[in-house]
């Protein structure tokens, strides 16, 4: 019987976790169903080497963005040059970009705030103008970005990668018109939480990632991540949510076409 393919919806190839390996990762992913990839930028330059994997590889595609951790390397205006780079046919989203107050600077944690406020709205007027969708990253700032991204809710949509908030919080993503995506967090003993959105979640509102080299679902947890362990992410999802993997496939993969258009069938 064919596997049913699924998507790694957020992945980090161009990350040297990979520098290595990286053909055998791709051909792995492909054995393991994995039928599309998105490789993610975080700055200029890991955005262009994200294009560059997808050029050299059919089923990989790229997104590309400046993290908020980077934003005080960021220039005053990352849009030019994140606009040459979104021309690309192979460039899906805008991403990633949020806000991340987790590890905040030692100084001047009110201008750090304001730069990823400032480099957050820059892209997603540039998704808006560009009429694509965005990755969201937000961590320990999950009200901010909130509030943030709803001015632009009916110009781009946004997907909240690596979801790990409660029902509520999910529900409030999805009033929006956005989605979230799930990583191997679903895995975790101590995702409870996670899963419990995940069951509560409807077809068409979210989707599947690795956010590899990070996260690697049980039973590789602890060790590097790659996109071939979206197939161990999807059998603890059909458990959970009481479905077969077929269906689980075709729910994700049809979520992701939709969200992500120029991921050509």
């Amino acid at each position: 019987m064919k596997t049913p393919p699924f998507y790694d919806t957020h992945a980090h190839l161009g990350f040297p976790d990979f520098a290595a390996d990286l053909p055998q990762v791709i051909a792995r992913a492909h054995e393991a169903g994995v039928a599309k990839v998105i490789s993610i930028g975080t700055d200029l330059e890991s955005s262009a080497r994200a294009i560059q994997i997808a050029e050299a590889n059919p089923h990989v595609y790229a997104a590309v963005g400046w993290h908020p951790t980077h934003v005080l390397e960021a220039p005053e205006d990352v849009r030019p040059a994140l606009r040459a780079l979104a021309q690309h046919p192979k460039v899906v989203a805008v991403g990633e970009t949020g806000l991340d107050y987790h590890r905040p600077p030692e100084a001047d944690f009110e201008h750090y705030k304001t730069r990823q406020a400032e480099i957050f709205r820059q892209q997603m007027e540039l998704a808006a103008e560009m009429g694509l969708n965005c990755i969201i990253h937000q961590r320990d700032s999950f009200e901010d970005t909130l509030a943030q991204l709803t001015p632009f809710a009916s110009r781009t949509r946004g997907v909240f990668h690596c979801f790990s908030e409660s029902v509520e919080a999910m529900r409030r993503v999805l009033a929006l018109g956005c989605l979230v995506s799930f990583t191997g967090i679903v895995t975790f003993k101590n995702g409870g939480n996670v899963r419990e959105a995940l069951k509560a979640a409807a077809p068409g509102q979210f989707m599947f990632e690795t956010d590899c080299p990070f996260l690697a679902p049980v039973p590789y947890r602890g060790k590097r991540c790659e996109p071939a362990y979206v197939r161990d992410i999807a059998e603890l999802a059909a458990g959970v949510r009481n479905c077969s993997l077929e269906e689980l496939s075709a729910m994700t993969c049809e979520t992701a076409q939709r969200f992500f258009p120029k991921l050509k069938g």
